[in-house]
């Protein structure tokens, strides 16, 4: 039977603040890949060029936010799209973009786990020991696969300690990662240069859109914010300000990182490095010492994105077994903790087998989970417009644009601009996905496609939708 709210079951804590919150969302998008893919950024579009689309991305996840804000004030509930989507449209598109948006966290998670080992091989180099086995030309070796493997199992365990404790963990290094921010301004202001930044513009429209299209990528995490909701002690209408706040503090951090790091050597010598944002930091202080700092910055990003996911992905695979879309194991609380302890472990256990499979799985994951994210952010922008026009007496604590058309034209732009953005990875598109992300896209779907059938069909979407949904599946 599926687990309720309204059963005897612990239900999720109350024990996050608003920095808990907003270390969440910031943090969850301030990965590793300003680390290891600025340097291709600016060799594709150049300096202002990456900025431009950065810029756009920003404002892109802005719009998107600002519906994400409207309906996670609206439904303060574990689960996010889970809850906005079943609302608007019922349950078996509810699962859909729940099942989408899982995707993209779990890709980003294993891409995580796969990422930590190849940074902290930048500061130990001899870290490769005993090989395993070769995977699309990477020597998999078990001492650099167990650096992920091991931080695997440690992640997992601090979440299922508490969300409080996980919260605490991301404060910490959030405020780190701050700290190197600080350092990298400071060293382009003493040891940068503006003609190094040169090419301004590279690439033309190609260019811009080969950096605009990792921003789904980059940007995930504001989301991770409306999934623990329910775990929140603070007003409503100030969890959705936190979505919009989060995504232009993240905007602003990948415009410096850009900035930053082209000041510091010209392109055509950013191009040849291995780490292109850690050589840039150490060739401005002159230091390698520096270079190993900003590494330490991109471990304390890796451990933030991680963090942050792993808490909204199992979030939302409790949101689903409570409405009885996956199975009831998913749901089960910790009795000490009061944590979704078995979605955790789910998901640690795939990111702890993935350091295994090498560092091709970073471009891979990357690729195969980004259409993923851009159909549930697509889905809650329609479910925006259709609760508007549907339930405009709907408690909004936050209402986006008015009681006007300016909601209206928002959840538009969003929708709009989510199916533009999804068409970029389509063949023949300026940024169209390889043959392997599409097939880690097929297998995520297929599996997929063997729950949504256990989803109850004709129950229609509205207030209680969730409610019917449980009584189906308590019948059957």
């Amino acid at each position: 039977m599926a687990v309720s709210q309204h059963e005897s079951e612990p239900s999720l804590k109350k024990v996050l603040g608003r920095f808990d919150v907003l270390a969440l969302g910031f943090g969850a998008m301030i990965g590793f890949g300003w680390v290891v893919l600025t340097g291709g950024w600016l060799e594709s579009a150049g300096t202002m060029g990456s900025v431009t689309a950065m810029l756009a991305g920003g404002i892109i996840m802005a719009v998107v936010g600002l519906t994400y804000a409207e309906l996670c004030a609206a439904m303060p509930k574990a689960g996010g799209e889970h809850n906005y989507i079943m609302r608007a449209m019922g349950p078996r598109p509810s699962f859909i973009g729940s099942w989408a948006i899982i995707g993209g966290y779990v890709t980003i998670v294993a891409f995580e786990a796969v990422a930590l080992p190849r940074t902290v091989q930048y500061i130990f180099p001899n870290l490769s020991q005993v090989k395993l086995w070769n995977v699309a030309g990477f020597d998999v070796h078990l001492t650099w696969a167990l650096v992920g493997a091991v931080a695997a199992v440690v992640i997992t365990w601090i979440n299922i300690r508490g969300v409080k404790e996980a919260g605490i963990v991301q404060t910490f290094v959030v405020l780190f990662l701050l700290a190197i921010g600080l350092v990298m301004i400071a060293g382009a202001f003493t040891g940068g240069e503006i003609s190094n930044m040169e090419p301004f513009f590279n690439g033309g429209m190609t260019g811009f859109f080969a950096v605009l299209v990792v921003v789904p990528f980059l940007f995930i995490g504001f989301d991770v914010i409306p999934q623990s909701a329910e775990e929140v002690n603070i007003p409503a209408r100030q969890i959705g300000r936190l979505v919009v706040v989060s995504v232009i503090l993240a905007t602003i951090w990948y415009v410096m990182v850009v900035l930053t790091t082209s000041s510091a050597m010209p392109a055509s010598e950013l191009a040849g490095t291995d780490i292109a944002t850690a050589d840039a930091v150490g060739a401005m202080f002159g230091s390698d010492m520096m270079a190993k700092v900003l590494i330490a910055g991109g471990i304390a990003g890796i451990l933030t994105s991680w963090n942050s996911l792993l808490l909204g992905a199992s979030r939302l695979m409790f949101s689903l077994a409570r409405s009885g879309m996956l199975p009831a194991w998913f749901g089960k609380l910790h009795p000490k903790y009061g944590t979704p302890h078995n979605a955790l472990l789910f998901i640690g256990a795939l990111s702890f087998l993935a350091p295994f499979f090498g560092v091709e799985m970073l471009v891979w994951l990357v690729d195969s989970g980004a259409p993923s994210i851009v159909l549930a952010y697509t889905m809650v922008a329609i479910s925006f417009l259709i609760l508007r026009r549907r339930e405009p007496q709907m408690d909004r604590p936050l209402r986006i644009g008015g009681k006007g058309k300016g909601g209206i034209a928002i959840g538009i732009a969003a929708a709009v601009l989510g199916v533009a953005l999804f068409s970029l990875y389509m063949p023949g598109m300026p940024a169209q996905l390889g043959i392997e992300p599409w097939i880690l896209f097929g297998l995520w779907w297929v599996i997929g496609l063997v729950y949504f059938f256990r989803v109850p069909a004709g129950i229609k979407a509205g207030p209680l939708a969730e409610e019917h949904v449980l009584e189906r599946v308590r019948s059957r």
